[in-house]
């Protein structure tokens, strides 16, 4: 079992940044797959950003919508994810979720891919 809590979120203004992390317990956390998801008020849940067990040196993918401006990294010793999010506008606006896929080296662009999931952070980005 892995408990995933993520920090972070806010109000921020268009064009600025915030960076989300995700902390989750566990012992087998360097062999998840780790993503970001987010959902807006009235639509589903879409995906943001994935990255593999092997952090930056291995799979990493992103929403179109997102790339260039986001990036996900990993820190496999401290447990953690994190999405540094640059140049916001108001699409943004969101609950991010982290997900942990276990057992598997691929990353997953869709939520049935992962097993657990973070209660959520609301980023808000204000025009």
């Amino acid at each position: 079992q892995v408990q995933l809590v993520e920090s972070g979120g806010g109000l921020v203004q268009a064009g600025g940044s915030l960076t989300l992390s995700c902390a989750a317990s566990g012992r087998l956390f360097s062999t998840y797959a780790m993503g970001w998801f987010r959902q807006a008020p009235g639509k589903e849940r879409e995906f943001v950003a994935g990255i593999g067990w092997r952090g930056s040196s291995g799979s990493i993918y992103y929403a179109d919508s997102v790339k260039g401006r986001f990036t996900i990294s990993r820190d496999n010793v401290k447990n953690t994810v994190n999405l540094q999010m640059n140049s916001l506008t108001s699409e943004d606006t969101a609950v991010y979720y982290c997900a942990a896929a276990k057992g598997t080296l691929r990353v997953g662009v869709y939520g049935s891919e992962y097993d657990y999931w973070g209660q959520g952070t609301q980023v808000t980005v204000s025009s």
